[in-house]
């Protein structure tokens, strides 16, 4: 191993030591306001030098959110400057994700006629780092000057299929899971063709079974919400890379109700993992497969590209957590009903 990939191991690795605590999370589950959030925030936790010039007294959800989310962009782009063809691909990968939260919030806002608000919401440290020409897509009034907008980039391809229906409503579920597919598929690929030997087995051991539980959600999320023929439902997941045999798909996409396909999927080897997390919803489960197997990995692994991957998902996880948390204590939610919304 070079000395750069053993710096780049042993950085994510002790990033990842700072992360936020089951104790940190009971003392953010205790406070009263977004506010007190932000104090903790920046007192005791490894988000203090992020958020040192923010006044807490008048602190917005959305701009904390930003400073968040700009702080892990930081971290990914840090972490991936060192001389791998792997790094490249896991840069591009958060700009894509970036650029796809993006897509599907216009596209929410497209839908309730306040398109307005995207640009003062736009992250904007994040426009230099991407090809979609914002100020157009900010300015676009309807779906078809929403795809112009795209039309440079790969994502007009996956998007000119879709329209809005008879009352003006898109599909935008669908929508979105078409393009964390394409960007899922991207990664995937880019790993399948630059890695070997332990690497690769390691990679795509994770990336597999992270995409078993994505296949597992899609069935679920169709199930429930459309009346697709088995055979149109398989052409909508990614089944290249998959640990499920074609038997166990096959049954789960004739099943007769979501309950059967949760049975399915359980009774599989494929499935095994659904009684090792806890979770309290089924759309829960692929995040919480996702954060157990990059946990596990920044424990064992000792291949830098599969700790720096597996650090950006637990990291994700975090910021997913502090927005649960905002949004929850924003609401008055129960402090166990908060709770349960965290990946821990």
């Amino acid at each position: 191993m070079s000395s750069t990939s053993l710096a780049v191991l042993t950085k994510a690795r002790a990033k990842f030591g700072k992360q936020l605590s089951e104790r940190d999370y009971d003392n953010l589950l205790a406070c009263q306001s977004v506010a007190e959030v932000m104090v903790y925030l920046k007192s005791h936790t490894h988000f203090a030098s992020v958020l040192a010039d923010v006044n807490e007294r008048d602190v917005h959800r959305g701009r904390l959110e930003m400073l968040l989310r700009q702080n892990l962009f930081n971290e990914f782009e840090t972490l991936c400057r060192y001389d791998s063809d792997v790094s490249s691909g896991f840069s591009q990968f958060i700009a894509e994700q970036l650029e796809v939260d993006q897509i599907i919030r216009f596209l929410i806002l497209l839908s309730s006629n306040s398109t307005e608000k995207f640009i003062f919401q736009f992250p904007g440290f994040f426009a230099k780092h991407t090809e979609i020409d914002v100020n157009r897509l900010a300015n676009a009034e309807d779906y078809d000057e929403f795809l112009s907008s795209l039309s440079s980039t790969p994502y007009y391809k996956l998007l000119k299929n879709y329209s809005p229906d008879e009352n003006g409503k898109l599909p935008v579920s669908e929508i979105e899971m078409t393009l964390f597919g394409y960007v899922f598929k991207h990664l995937l690929e880019l790993v399948l063709s630059k890695t070997k030997g332990q690497e690769l087995e390691e990679l795509k051991s994770m990336f597999f079974t992270i995409n078993d539980y994505m296949i597992f959600s899609k069935i679920l999320r169709f199930k429930k919400y459309y009346d697709m023929p088995p055979e149109k439902l398989k052409d909508n997941l990614f089944l290249r890379y998959t640990n499920i045999s074609p038997k166990v798909l096959d049954r789960m996409c004739r099943a007769e109700s979501t309950g059967e396909v949760f049975t399915i999927m359980q009774n599989s080897g494929a499935g095994r993992m659904i009684n090792k997390i806890g979770y309290n919803y089924a759309g829960n489960i692929p995040p919480r497969v996702k954060y157990k197997l990059a946990k596990h990995n920044i424990h064992f692994s000792t291949n830098p590209s599969v700790v720096m991957i597996s650090f950006m998902f637990t990291s994700e996880t975090e910021l997913m957590n502090i927005i649960s948390l905002i949004e929850g204590i924003r609401y008055q939610l129960d402090r166990k009903r908060i709770k349960s919304l965290l990946i821990l």
